[in-house]
């Protein structure tokens, strides 16, 4: 059986193990499906995917041109600190820089490689956990912008990691932590304007991978350099397809690539 198309990162679906779904322009993919399978990738050119021409993607799916101009890739999308769209006050495009940034976002702490502190829209909960490989996953504050979650997630940044080991989470190489007291340390260190958002009552959430073996070792399969690969699919994590040969496929790192995948 043979897919083809532009790859975007994986929907996922939440359950024991989380669904994985690759979709394509006239297809789609239950990934779950390919574990314990020999699968083989196969690059077959660009296609950007905010101006759809077939050149090369610069990052995170956009050709250079896209990456440098689009709003939707902002440097406040990185880093939301640095979102102006509560005060009126334009990045690219004060249209799209409103409707993103000023609606409810949660500051949360996650369990990937170590504890770390991050920050997603309400409406991406618990999607953006699963997408970092998260084992638990648990809120801090909800704030009604991203600007305020911002602040709140540079604060943290002195107490907790800001980014996930992705050879350690994907080794599952992670230690065992109460996040629910870490939460509550967390608090006290939340700048004076998110405090009034603190919550009270929050559930922590255990997320179940597919994964039938985790590798010792990992190294990354870089599509330019190789661009045919087939392999045993062991288990999905995050947004990594993890091979018995401790091969690991970064599905959102190249997305804009149009591939084969057949099975």
């Amino acid at each position: 059986m043979t897919y083809e198309g532009v790859l975007t990162k994986m929907q996922t679906e939440i359950g024991k193990p989380i669904q994985y779904f690759l979709v394509f322009e006239n297809s789609f993919l239950n990934v779950n499906q390919l574990i314990g399978k020999e699968t083989e990738i196969v690059f077959q050119g660009f296609k950007c995917l905010n101006c759809g021409k077939q050149k090369k993607i610069f990052r995170q799916g956009f050709c250079y041109d896209c990456f440098m101009s689009s709003a939707s890739v902002g440097d406040w999308i990185m880093r939301p600190e640095l979102s102006t769209a509560h005060l009126e006050i334009e990045d690219r495009d004060l249209v799209y820089e409103k409707k993103v940034q000023l609606q409810p976002h949660i500051v949360y702490l996650a369990l990937s490689s170590e504890v770390k502190v991050g920050v997603t829209r309400k409406t991406q909960v618990p999607t953006r956990w699963i997408d970092q490989g998260a084992l638990q996953a648990v809120p801090i504050v909800e704030v009604p912008n991203r600007y305020l979650a911002g602040i709140t997630e540079v604060a943290l940044k002195n107490h907790f990691a800001d980014k996930t080991a992705w050879q350690k989470m994907l080794k599952n190489d992670v230690p065992q932590v109460d996040l629910l007291a870490e939460r509550l340390k967390a608090e006290q260190w939340l700048p004076t304007e998110a405090k009034p958002f603190f919550m009270p009552k929050v559930e922590l959430l255990d997320l179940h991978y597919p994964v039938l073996e985790y590798p010792t070792k990992v190294k990354s399969l870089n599509l330019d350099k190789t661009p045919s690969f087939t392999g045993r699919v062991s288990g999905i994590k995050g947004q990594y397809l993890l091979f018995e040969d401790g091969t690991v496929f970064n599905v959102r790192s190249n997305e804009g690539y149009v591939v084969r995948i057949s099975l």
